[in-house]
């Protein structure tokens, strides 16, 4: 016999979070702690945040690490994105910490164990996000960003990076991000276990 799931309220996910040196998700009711990330996961949100910078300053963009909560009131998904990017007047909820919600541009760097989920039920959630203009999935496996951007007809269009000379165009953002200085300087391989 299996125990039922435990579900938490929004509540009682923010009173742990506030009492707690470590972070978590908060997605349909469950808790999920975060594990840390590999050398090259950290480098790659890294490089892309810096690029932001670069790419953004003068715009009232404001670019953020880890660090920051993201809240997706419509579905209740507390989550911490890679980075992200919030241009113009920023809203914040009333939880302390608080979460920012209203994000402009969202990054996932995928891993092993989050890429089904970065890719599919976490872009539904950021999908109910009415500012969210574009949202970037970096691949730790293989030099690739998917760039998904809001159409006006608030579909989404999907545009696949892979060459060295590829650029994420942000149009609404100032420019571009390029494939090869995102990638600059990493071995995807570092950090990971290998058995001799």
């Amino acid at each position: 016999m299996t125990a039922a799931p435990t579900t938490f309220t929004e509540a009682e996910y923010l009173a742990l979070e506030r009492a707690s040196d470590r972070k978590h998700e908060f997605i349909a009711g469950a808790i999920v702690a975060m594990a840390g990330a590999r050398p090259a996961h950290n480098a790659l949100a890294s490089n892309l945040a810096a690029a932001l910078v670069l790419l953004t300053r003068g715009r009232g963009c404001l670019t953020l690490s880890s660090d920051q909560r993201v809240h997706v009131p419509a579905t209740k998904l507390y989550t911490y994105p890679d980075v992200t990017l919030a241009c113009g007047p920023r809203r914040y909820d009333d939880a302390d910490p608080p979460s920012l919600l209203n994000p402009t541009l969202i990054v996932e760097v995928t891993s092993d164990t989050t890429e089904d989920f970065d890719r599919g039920t976490k872009f539904l959630h950021y999908q109910s996000i009415a500012e969210l203009r574009d949202y970037l999935i970096v691949s730790h496996r293989e030099p690739r960003i998917d760039h998904f951007r809001r159409e006006g007809d608030d579909q989404w269009r999907l545009t696949t990076h892979v060459r060295d000379d590829a650029v994420v165009d942000l149009p609404e953002h100032g420019g571009g991000v390029t494939l090869v200085d995102v990638y600059a300087g990493i071995d995807l391989d570092e950090g990971r276990r290998t058995d001799g």
